[in-house]
């Protein structure tokens, strides 16, 4: 009974975080505050009351429409609350109220914000990646199994492998094929999952961003020339480690000895 209150309290906690989470995601592309001013209808700038502005509920009950102009409210708006408090709610259901939690679920969260942030802008922000390279490599001492030394290999190999991918890609077709967005965030997903993830990061990222450019490609009717953000896949393939990666490689070992 005690798991199930608590589960609750996590998710809606997750849905609050997912409301903060979308104002990020707008505000941060433009250089905005993050604080001030408050929540508003970026149609007419109306200020958001704080009985329209609860996760999920508001919009339902708004059916989708500002309250003052009827502006269409985009769906993603209670997507990215519920998604974010489902993924709170699973980190929980994994690892329990621990610092585990605490950790994986602050860093899911900056996956999400940079991988709606990639899909709009094709940009990842500076202001997310490079201190979460710090932040993350100190919050790996508290993680189990975890070293800093190991912390401190995921940096290097995260994101020296992916600067050496697009320096070398660079070198040869004189054209940039991927972004120093996505070595800093490769480099801040090393901090905290350390050389295991994130040599499983870059496989499974691969394997996404493959099968994306090609359905991309299928859809567009252009070939392979059309470029896709990768950063979502870096992120979700992350995001998968922390679920079930150490499960994934144990099988993929299994595989490869038969």
């Amino acid at each position: 009974m005690i798991t199930y209150y608590l589960g609750t309290c996590i998710f809606i906690l997750g849905l609050c975080i997912g409301s903060f989470l979308n104002v990020c995601i707008y505000r941060l592309p433009i250089a905005a505050s993050i604080v001030r001013p408050g929540s508003m209808c970026p149609q007419c700038k109306t200020p958001i009351p704080f009985y329209d502005n609860i996760p999920v509920i508001s919009y339902i009950l708004l059916l989708g429409k500002c309250r003052n102009c009827k502006t269409v409210i985009p769906i993603r708006y209670p997507l990215v609350e519920l998604l974010t408090g489902l993924l709170a709610l699973s980190v929980f259901a994994a690892y329990g109220l621990t610092y585990e939690w605490l950790i994986y679920f602050i860093f899911i969260a900056a996956l999400i914000v940079i991988t709606f942030i990639d899909i709009d802008h094709q940009i990842i922000p500076n202001i997310i990646s490079i201190p979460g390279i710090p932040i993350f490599f100190l919050a790996a001492y508290f993680l189990p199994g975890m070293t800093l030394l190991d912390s401190l290999i995921g940096i290097l190999v995260g994101g020296g492998s992916l600067y050496l991918v697009a320096w070398g890609y660079q070198a040869f077709t004189g054209k940039e094929g991927m972004g120093m967005g996505d070595v800093k965030l490769l480099a801040m997903i090393g901090a905290l999952l350390g050389a295991e993830g994130i040599l499983f990061t870059i496989l499974a990222a691969s394997l996404m961003g493959t099968a994306a450019g090609l359905v991309s490609a299928l859809r567009r009717g252009e070939g392979l020339r059309h470029a896709i953000p990768f950063g979502p896949c870096l992120s979700l393939a992350a995001m998968l480690y922390v679920f079930r990666g150490p499960e994934l490689i144990g099988w993929y070992q299994l595989f490869l000895l038969r």
